[in-house]
């Protein structure tokens, strides 16, 4: 049954309008409709009005006014999002605030090691904000060029270099953050230690706008790499590939910033579907580990140490075949590969997706076990299973039979959610390595996860928006 539409006062539209001026909001509807569907095409939403305010302070009387009508907020940054966080409700009584108007780079402490940045900005910017000052900002994402570091934050983003540097998580020194009552709470410190009490910022952190709004952020940094060294391995056995990084880190003095799997399925994939894809090796292998080191000292020998390491492991018959890039054009040709596969996956038409985590160790036996489970459900389904093998990140992902009926076979998703959810689960993983919640993992929440646990949260998001307003219906 379709949802009743909600209506919002005109009077309180009117209100907000005022607060952010006339390029801050749009009531037109194809104006609107970019920021009401997600990523993935998945949800297509409603909302009274797209607010897009220009600072913290447009951003904190827009909330009080909407808390005060007890009008339900969905914040969003670049709307890129996988699991329907971003996106409004169908019944259109919410009011949808977007941050990309609020995308100043207010700060930048190289000798600090910190830059602090609006929630808008978008993350390839500040990447190049930090380049500017010869640091580095290492999130790094395939949708690094229109995704916005507020949403980076809320999601608790991950990407390609989580093994050396982590999460979103890991990278913020103080936050900026709107609360649902509207009151703006400024912890922009750029400390790294302060043990006063709770630490207020991680409550925001990877809460996908639940229980208040980024503003602002003041975001590590880290010297730049002066030497990199890229290789794209072919491995004998998918185990020898956690032995392989095991060797890599203890060569390199733990400099891996990449360790990804990369399977001989989403190299044809890629091959197929992607032209600017070129497969470096001779002969066809199954599984293939796309390994990179850096280094901050332009004299580290960077590329000796691996090609040393590697060696090694052919002697040892560890490995099957090595390309090591002998320059950055090629180090970008060997990435392609990686990069395009989940590009590739969208050409042909998608499929069932998960991104799961599991301890690194256990990898090769999630996959051995996942595959089992999936083909005895459905005889010849696909599987592409890929991603960060050394953060312990998979994305392992499902395509239908040659042949097979696309609608038909997406109808199964629930019946595999629980076949890789299930094997997660006994693993000790978890059901969302870095895409979040949102609304389309709610119910994979509460099937997975500990009542204890549940109801922490529960008690959190109602300490906070005890009147419900802040992205309602999402995560819990």
């Amino acid at each position: 049954m379709k949802a009743a539409a909600k209506v919002v006062p005109e009077a309180v539209l009117r209100r907000i309008q005022a607060v952010v001026g006339p390029k801050g909001w749009t009531v037109d509807p194809a104006e609107m409709a970019p920021y009401l569907e997600d990523e993935r095409g998945h949800y297509h939403g409603q909302s009274a009005m797209v607010v897009k305010p220009r600072t913290a302070a447009e951003v904190s009387k827009v909330v009080r006014l909407c808390a005060g009508a007890g009008i339900a907020i969905v914040p969003q940054g670049g709307n890129t999002s996988l699991v329907g966080a971003s996106v409004p409700f169908e019944h259109g009584g919410e009011i949808l605030v977007n941050l990309s108007r609020l995308n100043r780079i207010r700060a930048t402490d190289p000798l600090n090691y910190t830059i602090t940045v609006e929630a808008g900005s978008v993350l390839a910017n500040v990447q190049e904000a930090a380049a500017a000052v010869d640091r580095l900002f290492p999130l790094s994402l395939g949708a690094e060029g229109s995704c916005q570091i507020g949403g980076n934050l809320s999601t608790n983003a991950g990407g390609m270099q989580v093994l050396r540097y982590g999460t979103a998580r890991d990278l913020v020194l103080g936050l900026e953050v709107v609360l649902p009552d509207g009151r703006l709470w400024d912890g922009l410190k750029g400390l790294r230690k302060d043990n006063t009490g709770y630490d207020l910022k991680q409550l925001f952190i990877g809460a996908e706008g639940t229980l208040g709004i980024i503003t602002a952020a003041v975001l590590r940094l880290f010297p730049r790499p002066r030497e990199v060294a890229t290789a794209l391995v072919a491995m004998a056995e998918l185990d020898g590939a956690i032995e392989l990084l095991a060797r890599t880190r203890t060569a390199s003095g733990d400099l891996v910033t990449g360790f990804e799997l990369v399977p001989r399925t989403g190299i044809d994939l890629a091959l197929e579907h992607v032209p600017a894809t070129r497969d470096p090796f001779a002969e066809r292998h199954e599984h293939a580990v796309l390994i990179e080191l850096t280094s901050s000292e332009a004299s580290s020998a960077l590329r000796e140490s691996l090609e040393a390491m590697l060696a090694r492991a052919l002697e040892d018959g560890l490995v099957l075949d090595a390309v090591v890039a002998a320059s950055e054009s090629q180090a970008r040709q060997l990435w392609q590969i990686r990069t395009a596969i989940p590009e590739a996956e969208k050409i042909a038409g998608g499929g069932i997706k998960h991104d799961v985590s599991v301890p690194v160790a256990r990898i090769p036996d999630f996959i051995r076990e996942a595959t089992a489970g999936c083909k005895r459900e459905l005889e010849g389904v696909r599987i592409l299973a890929f991603g960060h093998l050394g953060d312990g990140n998979i994305h392992f992902n499902l395509m239908e039979p040659s042949g097979g009926e696309k609608q038909a076979f997406l109808a199964l998703g629930p019946r595999f959610n629980r076949i890789v959810h299930d094997v997660v689960a006994s693993m000790g993983g978890s059901i969302s390595g870095e895409h979040g919640i949102g609304r389309l993992k709610r119910e994979e929440l509460r099937r997975y996860t500990s009542a204890v646990e549940l109801d922490l949260m529960r008690r959190l998001k109602a300490a906070l928006d005890p009147k419900g307003i802040m992205n309602p219906g999402k995560v819990i």
